[in-house]
């Protein structure tokens, strides 16, 4: 275990470290060539479209519904869901479409990776694989790659775990524990938005946040409702496209070049823009809907690549919107209510929620309001999309019967 902890914070923070170049090469490129993306994105995504399909189909998308997948058939996904070529694989090819413009997040790309990297250490010393074994190194890639264990411990309670039995609780921490002293001796002790040192008085907080929930919770459940309806029934709202996955993709690339072009903002996992926003900074108001957009199309493309950073970023163009409805209260706020409500609306995972901003932001004082609109938002969402969006995709991972 301790092993795989101490691989799992290097393999989180090697990733953050690429993810990070190859964003800034993209950004470099395009602030010298405008146009470039026009060609860049469309071809990038389908070629990683492609690749995706004919050598790592268990990598598409996210990879955090590879894992809980994968928690069903341990040993036998140790080869497919949670191999270490497809984890690696995701890896490079989630930073190629971040090279190329696409909007997508690290975080799941780096949780399936982690849970490929504890299981083979576990197989390498010869120990039962359990699927406490992939719950823990799931939850300490969430923790390595966000700093913020408290939230990796959330996140195997809320979306990885079905039952969190006492053992699987003891794995998860251990693994947490060496996977953040890993992260904080090597990368320092980070805030990952930022500080955001302003809160809500009580009184507002009754105003501001149910607001901001059901705004964040509507608009997060209809991405939800969007990428399942696009996943299962792909021949209802696509037509001939569905039997052409590569003209798809290619369509998409082209689509979010056209969103990025215009709006700017919405190249990469949108951390900057969103840190930003945190920090009090007027965002674009194209920000939230460009980076809705351009993280959907991204998704159903069929890259590899995860939206919990996109969604993070989607939520404080929410909060930009809501901070024209609240202009007297402190912005930084207003904008962590938009974030944790709408990532609340495209995960369910409330609980997760709240303590990754609280934790990525320093904002202990805004604990009560963010929990205020994450349950109403967590509510709103489930009116626009019934089904949890992981648990509804690992069904396409889960073994069929026999």
């Amino acid at each position: 275990m301790g092993a795989g902890a101490i691989l799992v914070g290097l393999v989180a923070l090697l990733f953050a470290d690429l993810a990070n170049e190859v964003i800034a090469i993209f950004k470099g490129w395009v602030a010298r060539i405008w146009w470039l993306p026009l060609i860049l994105t469309p071809l990038g995504v389908a070629a990683i479209a492609i690749a995706t399909r004919r050598f790592t189909p268990e990598g598409k998308g996210s990879g955090i519904p590879q894992v809980i997948a994968a928690t069903g058939e341990p040993e036998k996904s140790l080869e497919t869901l949670i191999s270490l070529r497809v984890g690696f694989a995701k890896l490079f090819m989630t930073a190629a479409g971040l090279l190329a413009g696409a909007s997508v997040g690290r975080e799941g790309p780096t949780v399936q990776v982690s849970a490929a990297v504890m299981a083979r250490i576990h197989r390498l010393f010869r120990v039962p694989i359990s699927s406490g074994v992939i719950i823990a190194g799931g939850a300490a890639g969430v923790a390595a790659a966000f700093n913020t264990p408290l939230a990796g411990v959330a996140f195997a309670i809320e979306e990885l775990a079905s039952s969190f039995e006492q053992r699987v609780a003891l794995l998860v921490m251990t693994a947490i524990l060496i996977g953040g002293i890993v992260s904080l001796g090597i990368a320092g002790d980070y805030v990952y938005f930022g500080t955001m040192p302003e809160t809500l008085s009580l009184g507002r907080t009754f105003i501001v946040a149910p607001v901001a929930g059901v705004l964040g919770g509507l608009s997060g459940g209809l991405f939800a409702r969007l990428v399942l309806a696009l996943t299962y029934n792909r021949e209802r709202f696509l037509g001939p496209l569905a039997k052409r996955p590569i003209l798809w993709a290619l369509l998409c690339g082209v689509a979010i070049a056209v969103i990025g072009i215009f709006t700017g903002v919405t190249w990469g996992t949108g951390y900057a823009e969103a840190k930003a926003a945190v920090e009090g900074v007027h965002e674009n108001l194209w920000f939230g809907p460009g980076k809705f957009a351009a993280t959907l199309l991204s998704t159903i493309a069929g890259l590899p690549g995860g939206i919990f950073s996109p969604s993070l970023a989607t939520g404080a163009g929410v909060g930009n919107f809501l901070c024209l409805l609240f202009p007297n209260d402190p912005r930084g706020a207003v904008v962590l209510l938009g974030m944790v409500a709408y990532f609340t609306g495209v995960v369910r995972a409330p609980l997760t929620a709240v303590i990754i901003i609280v934790e990525a932001t320093a904002s202990r004082g805004m604990i009560l309001p963010l929990f205020a609109s994450a349950l109403v938002a967590d509510a709103a969402g489930r009116l626009m999309c019934k089904e949890k969006l992981y648990h509804a995709l690992a069904r396409e991972f889960a073994t069929k019967p026999e």
